[in-house]
């Protein structure tokens, strides 16, 4: 393929519109897309995260206000019967599924007094003054919570809850404690069970314990939080950080993690989704527009391919015609105008140039048969000027010589016609010479040639004449007679005559400068005389013979 032709360009413009606009899409619309998707996700994280951490607040807030609301009703006469205080225990339990995994209740010396429910994995210590649960429910006026751990007994996460059991002087008489499953129903078993998108997940975490309390992983529940620097962001909520953001996580997997708040105990919910499949949406739209645009192109290019030498066969049919005309193939001509469309508009371009090469063709052909006339003749009345005279002047003088005959010259100067142009301008002046070489032209013979030299000077050929001399002077007084008729120039009547002088040629080797010399004396003898005269050179030579002081 020629790169230089149209259609190329054509095809390599739409194939160029076509990657500029996924250069397009990928610079500007796939960042705004990913932008906003990226805004949605975070969005909906916060929603779930927050809707997470206010059931865990939830749950927790119950199982509080439930230890709490028991630790104030423990029968105090009934701490010396463990029997029948573990029966009140279990009675409790078994109405509510708040502690499903036992309740224990300690005296202040951390020695167990009576448990309800099975062994929750804790019942086996004789003494429980080193838990820091209890020593947080012993000082505490308010129901606690305790490190979540694993059950010994049934390997479950679970977490304890204690409060402080009062007297009537509200003194400490003993710790009710209560062991609650975390994946149990009602606690964390839906946020462990449900997952935030594809490969996403929660994950609850307590900053003062460094412990994973729950997660969508169940292999990560009770384990202990990365070290610092492992994952940054993880840094920044343990320092008490809560909303979004982008990290890698231990395993190397970029995350959209927000953090949100459970109040109750310090603890924080993350929500957190890899940016891969946040972003996959637009990931896949990303691909489809690339592997669209490269169909697309490819079927553009076979469609230009196939329709556009048609679409310019009109265009390549008159690149051939014009150049045939150029090489002279073909004459000439306007082209047929096939469509009105840019090749016809091209083709119409072509057709005017054609016709403006033409007129100026036309144009220069006049300009030269113009400039041509005025190399031989005088611009302001179309007569001979004084170049053309001299030519043939020195024609006749060399045909006079060989065929040994004679001829006249006439020099020819108007009377009176400096006033005319003093007195009423050039304007008017021109117009009466041009009159004049009129009148001249009017009286001159076919073998005569009528030269104007300039101003109001003009001079005649004379030539074929049978008498020389006679024939002159003939002539001479018709053409004086003729400039002595009146002129009219619009409302000016002017009336004008001539002095003309005549020199003769019968002979010898004389120039042609010599005889417009001699022309010219006998004009201006004819001046001297008065004017409106004629003075043949010959008389006025032989007057000068005759008496040399005369002239």
């Amino acid at each position: 393929m020629n790169f230089k032709t149209i259609k190329f360009r054509i095809i390599a413009f739409g194939v160029g519109l076509m990657l500029m606009n996924v250069i397009f899409r990928y610079m500007v619309a796939f960042p705004v897309a990913e932008k906003t998707l990226h805004q949605l996700v975070e969005d909906q994280q916060l929603s779930l995260a927050s809707y997470i951490a206010h059931d865990v607040q939830h749950s927790l807030e119950s199982r509080l206000a439930f230890i709490a609301q028991m630790a104030g009703t423990v029968p105090i006469g009934l701490l010396e019967q463990p029997n029948q205080l573990g029966q009140w225990l279990d009675e409790r339990r078994r109405l509510s599924s708040l502690f499903a995994e036992g309740l224990l209740l300690i005296d202040p010396q951390g020695k167990r007094i009576a448990l309800g429910g099975e062994s929750w994995g804790l019942d086996d210590q004789q003494n429980y003054s080193d838990n820091a649960w209890f020593r947080a429910a012993l000082a505490a006026d308010a129901p606690v919570v305790g490190r979540p751990q694993r059950s010994p007994v049934t390997g479950k996460p679970v977490i304890i809850m204690g409060a402080a059991v009062r007297d009537a002087r509200q003194q400490v008489v003993a710790v009710l404690a209560g062991a609650a499953d975390l994946g149990a129903n009602g606690f964390l078993h839906d946020m462990q069970e449900n997952r935030f998108g594809y490969r996403g997940g929660f994950l609850l975490i307590s900053p003062q314990d460094q412990l994973f309390i729950g997660s969508s992983v169940p292999e990560m529940v009770l384990q202990s939080t990365p070290p610092p620097g492992v994952n940054l962001l993880h840094d920044r909520a343990m320092a008490g950080y809560r909303g979004t953001g982008v990290t890698t996580n231990a395993q190397g997997v970029q995350e959209l993690s927000t953090m949100v708040d459970v109040p109750a105990t310090g603890w924080f919910v993350v929500a957190r989704i890899p940016t891969e499949v946040a972003l996959r949406p637009v990931n896949e739209l990303r691909s489809l527009v690339v592997e669209s645009t490269l169909v697309a192109a490819a079927a553009i290019t076979l469609i230009l391919l196939l329709f556009l030498p048609r679409i310019l066969r009109p265009l390549t049919d008159s690149a051939q015609a014009m150049r045939e005309m150029a090489d002279g193939k073909r004459p000439l001509e306007a082209l047929p105008v096939a469509r009105d469309d840019e090749v016809g508009g091209l083709v119409r371009g072509f057709n005017y140039l054609l016709a403006k090469l033409r007129s100026n063709e036309v144009m220069l052909k006049e300009r030269e048969e113009r400039l041509s006339f005025l190399a031989h003749h005088d611009s302001l009345t179309g007569l001979y000027n004084r170049q053309m005279l001299e030519s043939r002047l020195k024609y006749t003088l060399d045909m006079a010589k060989r065929n040994d005959w004679g001829f006249a010259l006439l020099f020819c100067d108007l009377d009176y016609f400096k006033p005319i142009n003093d007195e009423f301008g050039h304007a008017v002046g021109d117009t009466v010479l041009t009159q004049v070489a009129q009148r001249f032209l009017e009286r001159r013979r076919s073998s005569d040639t009528v030269a104007r030299l300039g101003g109001d000077e003009f001079v005649i050929l004379l030539t074929n004449l049978a008498e020389p001399r006679s024939d002159a002077e003939q002539l001479a007084q018709e053409y004086m007679a003729s400039i002595c008729a009146p002129y009219s120039v619009g409302i000016h009547q002017f009336t004008l005559s001539a002095s003309i002088g005549i020199a003769l040629y019968d002979g010898g080797s004389v120039s042609g400068s010599q005889l417009m010399t001699r022309a010219d004396t006998a004009m201006y003898q004819a001046k001297r005389e008065g004017g409106s005269r004629i003075c043949f050179f010959d008389d006025l030579s032989s007057a000068m013979i005759a008496n040399p002081s005369r002239l």
